[in-house]
C-alpha cells in the first residue's frame, strides 16, 4: 500500500488545497434541473422546485474539502509531553465520503496511529484531517494514503499506521448490489511498513477498542 501512495499521490495532492474551476451557484442549479429532468421527473413541480437550491446547498456542505489544507490542521504541535514518544491512535473517525466514480455515498470509519518523533498534535486534528479528505471526492485506497502521507510529512514521525473500513453505496445500491459488504484498506510508513511488530501491535490496539476488522 506504501507503493500505491507513492504512486498516486504527489506531495501537492494531499499538503495543499487543490486548484478548482468552479461554477457560479446558478450554473450548478441549471445543471441539477437537467439532471432531474434527465430522471424523467419535472423539476417545475412542486417537490421539486427547489430541489436545486438544496442540492446546490448540500454540495457546498459535503465538498468543502476542498476549500481545505489538510496540513495546516497539523501546523501546530506540543514538544513537551512529560517524555512520551510511544504508540498514538484515534480509533473509530466516523466518516462520510462520496465515490469519484459514482459519486455515491462511502460510510465507514478510520483508525490512525503514529509513532512521535518530538512532535505531538492534538487528537481532534487527526479526526480533522479524515474528514477534509473524506468531505472531498475519493476512492478509499487514495483517502487512506492521502491521510498516511500528509501526517508523514508535516509531523514527520517514526511512522503512521492508517486503516479503513467502509461500505461503497456504488456496491449496495447499483451494480452487483451486495449491502454490508465492507472494504478494508491500510496504509504503513517508516517503522510501521519495515516493522511487522509494529503493525501487528497497531492492529491489536485498534481490535482491542472494538474498531473493526
Amino acid at each position: 500500500m506504501d507503493a500505491v501512495a507513492k504512486k498516486l499521490m504527489p506531495q501537492s495532492a494531499y499538503m495543499d488545497k487543490p486548484a478548482t474551476d468552479r461554477p457560479t451557484e446558478a450554473e450548478v442549479e441549471a445543471a441539477v434541473k437537467v439532471l432531474l429532468r434527465w430522471t424523467g421527473d419535472d423539476p417545475q413541480r412542486e417537490g421539486l422546485i427547489d430541489t436545486p437550491k438544496r442540492v446546490t446547498k448540500a454540495f457546498r456542505e459535503m465538498f468543502n474539502g476542498y476549500d481545505m489544507c489538510p496540513a495546516d490542521e497539523l501546523g501546530r504541535t506540543f514538544e513537551e509531553v512529560a517524555g512520551y514518544d510511544d504508540l498514538v491512535i484515534v480509533r473509530d473517525i466516523k466518516f462520510h465520503s462520496h465515490c469519484e466514480h459514482h459519486m455515491v455515498p462511502i460510510i465507514g470509519k478510520a483508525h490512525v496511529g503514529y509513532l512521535p518523533d518530538g512532535k505531538v498534535v492534538g487528537l481532534s486534528k487527526i479526526a480533522r484531517v479524515v474528514d477534509i479528505f473524506a468531505h472531498r471526492l475519493q476512492t478509499q485506497e487514495a483517502m487512506t494514503a492521502q491521510i498516511a502521507g500528509v501526517i508523514q510529512d508535516v509531523l514527520n514521525p517514526r511512522g503512521v499506521a492508517v486503516m479503513i473500513e467502509a461500505e461503497h453505496m456504488c456496491m449496495a445500491m447499483r451494480g452487483i448490489r451486495k449491502q454490508g459488504s465492507t472494504t478494508l484498506t491500510s496504509t504503513f510508513t517508516g517503522v510501521f511498513r519495515d516493522t511487522p511488530e509494529e503493525q501487528v501491535r497497531f492492529v491489536t490496539m485498534v481490535r482491542a477498542g472494538g474498531g473493526g476488522i
